[in-house]
């Protein structure tokens, strides 16, 4: 069998991870992030490169993910599941910054949370969309902008990883795709020499 006669392959196309909104939104929270760390910490303090590390980790994580969803869904879902443990860890820290400045989390009925979700629904959304939120004068929007932004790319991660185990489940990994492709070609070549 030559190769052109499957031009499929049972490697599935991958690499996209730029056109996902999840990781749009993951490298607009890590540049968020820096630019928050930089306002709001000082160095030495240890919490500016925690959270830069974990927005990192959950913006790289996506990518190793997408990466590795051509031969490993194993991998794929659990690099997807540790961007999102990776945000949550990251929102903790958000959370922690308001609450110990006695500034409010903003709730889902929060005037300014329903006017971040229409930013959300913005095409194309980069950080300029959200810098009046995000480099507010306010450290109470600021930190609560950021959050929102987390709590949009957590829900998008955990749509994806409960999508990946149903792929999973009705497709299987690398190895059935190799094995299925396998008897079809054997199937192919004997019935070509009958």
């Amino acid at each position: 069998m030559k190769a052109e006669n499957n031009k499929q392959g049972f490697i599935p196309k991958h690499d996209g991870y730029r056109n996902l909104i999840s990781y749009q939104k993951a490298e607009i929270i890590y540049d968020g992030t820096v630019y928050f760390t930089g306002r709001f910490y000082r160095k030495p303090d240890r919490t500016i490169d925690q959270m830069v590390q974990a927005a990192r980790s959950g913006k790289q994580n996506i990518v190793e993910a997408s990466m590795a969803s051509a031969t490993s869904k194993e991998t794929e879902i659990k690099l997807a599941n540790v961007a999102k443990a990776s945000l949550e860890e990251l929102l903790i820290d958000y959370e922690d910054f308001l609450r110990t400045r006695n500034l409010p989390v903003w709730g889902i009925e929060h005037h300014l949370t329903a006017r971040f979700r229409e930013l959300n629904r913005t095409s194309g959304a980069t950080y300029q969309t959200y810098i009046k939120a995000i480099e507010n004068e306010s450290p109470e929007i600021c930190a609560n902008s950021m959050i929102c932004l987390i709590k949009i790319v957590t829900y998008l991660r955990a749509k994806q990883i409960q999508q990946l185990e149903e792929d999973f489940l009705e497709h299987g990994g690398l190895r059935e795709r190799m094995t299925k492709a396998r008897i079809e070609s054997r199937n192919k070549n004997s019935g070509s020499n009958g």
